[in-house]
């Protein structure tokens, strides 16, 4: 199965379990690895027969600064179904980064990584 990566898609978010968190919101990352068969794009050059990452890209901001969550396990399953309705995706990995979490002692992210597939 071939990659296609997006890494560092950066959007504004509500979700998590305290009230400032969903009054203020805060800046969530997400990297996404999608697992498709680039074969018959490559052989006739062809965006219809490939993943179009900056529609993948639009779709997950707009999850991301949709519906607020409690969790960013929730977030990341939300992205992942996302991911899957697009024809040609067979696998997606979402990697969800809360850099700014509400966290008492100094740290550098908190990030939650899931692996979906088709069954």
């Amino acid at each position: 199965m071939d990659r296609v990566a997006l890494r560092g898609l950066k959007a504004r978010g509500h979700h998590g379990v305290f009230p400032k968190e969903r009054e203020e919101g805060q800046t969530f990352i997400v990297d996404l690895v999608l697992g498709l068969d680039t074969r018959p794009a490559a052989t006739d050059d062809d965006l219809a027969k490939t993943v179009h990452y900056g529609i993948v890209a639009e779709e997950v901001a707009a999850v991301i600064g949709g519906e607020p969550v409690d969790l960013i396990e929730t977030l990341a399953e939300r992205i992942a179904q996302t991911c899957l309705k697009h024809e040609g995706v067979q696998e997606v990995e979402v990697c969800v980064h809360k850099p700014d979490a509400p966290i008492t002692v100094p740290f550098d992210d908190v990030t939650v990584t899931i692996t979906r597939s088709r069954v």
